[in-house]
């Protein structure tokens, strides 16, 4: 029973996204749409990607001062695993559960108010491809997004690790700027963008599809949120997994 219903709603998805992504009607339309999504997702989600980077990086820094209380370990290796830890798993993986909620619960109430309020049947009456036009420009808009905020969480939760660690004596300035140039590798850069991608597209897509097929009314649209929420992050954490066995 439970296979059943998991191949049907996979099978529900792919088709789906084989319709979001057909040829558009008119591309003027879609680049608008697209520009609105950007600015929306990408500048209303700024300041709490920032915050939470910014607490990231500082308790990263902590956690990892305290566990080198006592040990022979170098101090400048606080800045070293602030930086990695941030850059591989916290940045991308953390972001995108946040955007899950934030940006998923939004893409979802909005498709599927438009369902039942019937907006969608009356589009696709006039002829309009309704999936590609209200899923393909929020997912394009993500993929460019999304990638810029985990890159600047990146950035900002490596200054908090500074924050938290030099600001509050733990490490000195040259110490901490040590740790961070030491023992770098580009490939951890470019497992944090491959995770920003899938996670983007994640998010964006399951959402859509929990809002684009929602029935009934206020109640079964709250569910559709939750459920585009609580799948996303699932899926995002199954792929973080994957990615990190197929890459490392």
């Amino acid at each position: 029973m439970i296979i059943s219903k998991l191949l049907y709603h996979l099978g529900r998805y792919l088709l789906l996204l084989r319709q979001t992504f057909s040829r558009p009607e008119r591309i003027s339309m879609y680049y608008k749409e697209t520009v609105r999504q950007m600015y929306d997702i990408g500048i209303g989600s700024l300041i709490i990607v920032m915050l939470i980077a910014v607490f990231i990086g500082a308790v990263t820094a902590v956690q990892f001062a305290y566990q080198l209380d006592g040990t022979l370990v170098p101090r400048f290796y606080i800045g070293y695993v602030v930086r990695d830890m941030v850059i591989i798993e916290l940045a991308p993986t953390i972001t995108c559960l946040v955007l899950a909620g934030k940006v998923g619960s939004n893409i979802a109430a909005e498709i599927g108010g438009m369902r039942q309020k019937e907006h969608i049947d009356a589009m696709e009456i006039m002829g309009v491809n309704t999936a590609a036009y209200l899923i393909a420009p929020k997912i394009i808009a993500a993929l460019v997004v999304i990638p810029m905020l985990v890159a600047v969480a990146a950035f900002v939760g490596t200054v908090g690790g500074y924050a938290a660690s030099v600001l509050s004596g733990m490490l000195s300035d040259g110490e901490y700027v040590l740790g961070v140039r030491s023992f770098f590798k580009e490939q951890n850069v470019n497992f944090m963008f491959i995770k920003a991608f899938v996670f983007a597209f994640l998010l964006t897509s399951v959402s859509a599809y929990q809002g684009y097929f929602v029935k009934g009314g206020s109640i079964e649209l709250g569910k559709a949120s939750t459920n585009a929420v609580v799948m996303s992050n699932i899926l995002i954490l199954l792929a973080d997994y994957l990615i990190a066995v197929l890459l490392s």
